[in-house]
């Protein structure tokens, strides 16, 4: 275990932040393939495409066989994250936010961490070597031992960076590791993203929401997570807030550029989809979606919208997007989530929307040429990840439906997880 946990630190010190190349999987997540880690919100490079081979590309009519479940896991939507046969999520349990650590061995409990009072949690714990991240509902950011459950660091987003959501529903992003710092998404107008020594907490710079970036949506973080990458020849922090897209240089901490006309009033999720100096967006209730490309001019970077989609074309109310080639999957419509295939650079469908196997919002993952659709109403689909048509593979509902089924799947070690508010359900996917 101890070997394990080594390596892992010392391959995420190493190595350089990568990108999916023309819909393949980034160096990082072939590399967490191998291990059966998949470790944290949307993968290694937070783009949802998982590296795993070996996969059933239809399913029976009764579904994957259930490999085993655990109870007991608390309230809330979080997800899972695994990484050295540990599973490590979230819930609310007896009035307080718990920090899970599961055995990927039948899902035995290896210890639990009290992360303070609050509501149903939302974020997906970030695990990095010998420590795991996790952020309430209220803005409570911990630092978690991940061999012992032990507290090691922690910062509220309120009290120290005068942290705001943009509407009610608190706090839901997975903090982000680049190295040696963390960043995530206070909101505060003075601090809407900060870097943070991810050893101890201690700030290192925050990006300031310049005064005026448009008329739409509301100041404060949104529902996003974000993106790392290389933009018009600088590192950059991409992430979708209640005022927009915006861009943070990787180095300094300052706020490069804001796309404001993604943005609306009421909550917005997605996290966009980031391809070369191109960004994807989109987000719901009634809003659309858009393409932006990101110029250096002279030391000035500003948004070219070249494209931008009404809602009735595309909306992605939440549930993420995936980009494999030259194609966005995703589901559309306002808590809706029928699957559809879009050219990137054009805005022009390949084909759909389609009706669906499953009524609500779809979380969705790719791997092993197939997307995973997750419905909020508890249902599965195998979808062929193909720009030539809408292919259905197979379909199931899941073993229990406790609510809304929003929490993203998760494929590991050829294991389907599916947190569903206390309980976690693993399929066996191996071919």
């Amino acid at each position: 275990m101890k070997r394990n946990l080594l390596l892992l630190t010392l391959f995420t010190l190493l190595s350089v932040p990568a990108f999916a190349v023309d819909g393949e999987p980034s160096p990082e997540a072939k590399a967490e393939a191998t291990r059966g880690n998949w470790s944290g919100w949307r993968g290694p490079t937070r783009d949802g495409l998982s590296a795993e081979t070996g996969l059933l590309s239809s399913w029976p009519d009764a579904g994957p066989r259930l490999a085993w479940k655990a109870k007991g896991l608390g309230s809330g939507f979080s997800s899972v994250a695994v990484a050295n046969d540990r599973i490590f999520t979230m819930g609310k349990k007896d009035g307080s936010t718990k920090m899970i650590a599961l055995s990927t061995n039948r899902g035995s409990v290896i210890w639990e961490a009290d992360m303070g009072a609050g509501a149903n949690p939302n974020c997906t714990p970030t695990v990095d070597g010998d420590r795991v991240y996790g952020l309430t509902h209220s803005g409570e950011l911990v630092c978690i031992s991940a061999t012992n459950g032990k507290i090691l660091w922690r910062r509220n987003f309120p009290t120290d960076f005068k942290g705001r959501m943009e509407s009610g529903w608190g706090y839901s992003e997975s903090p982000v590791i680049d190295g040696d710092r963390l960043i995530c998404t206070p909101g505060g107008n003075s601090a809407v993203m900060v870097a943070l020594d991810k050893a101890n907490g201690e700030l290192l710079w925050s990006a300031e929401m310049p005064a005026a970036v448009g008329d739409r949506g509301q100041d404060g973080a949104g529902y996003s997570s974000i993106v790392i990458s290389e933009i018009a020849g600088r590192k950059q922090y991409v992430q979708l807030t209640g005022r927009g897209v915006l861009g943070v240089d990787g180095e300094t901490g300052k706020l490069l550029w804001v796309y404001n006309r993604i943005a609306n009033s009421t909550a917005n999720i997605p996290t966009p989809i980031v391809k070369g100096d191109y960004i994807f967006c989109s987000t719901g209730y009634g809003t659309g979606a858009a393409l932006i490309q990101i110029h250096d001019r002279n030391g000035q970077f500003q948004v070219e919208e070249k494209y931008f989609l009404e809602a009735k074309k595309l909306q992605n109310h939440h549930g993420g997007m995936l980009l494999i080639g030259d194609y966005i999957y995703c589901g559309h419509g306002h808590n809706q989530g029928f699957p559809v295939c879009l050219n990137m650079m054009t805005g022009e469908y390949a084909w759909g929307p389609e009706r669906g196997a499953g009524t609500g919002s779809a979380a969705i993952l790719y791997a092993d040429g197939h997307l995973y659709f997750r419905y909020q109403s508890g249902d599965m689909a195998l979808i062929e990840a193909t720009s030539t048509g809408y292919k259905l593979k197979g379909k199931f509902r899941t073993d229990e439906v406790n609510g809304q089924s929003w929490p993203h799947p998760v494929i590991a070690g050829k294991k389907l997880y599916l947190r569903d508010q206390g309980t976690l359900m693993v399929y066996d996917i191996a071919k």
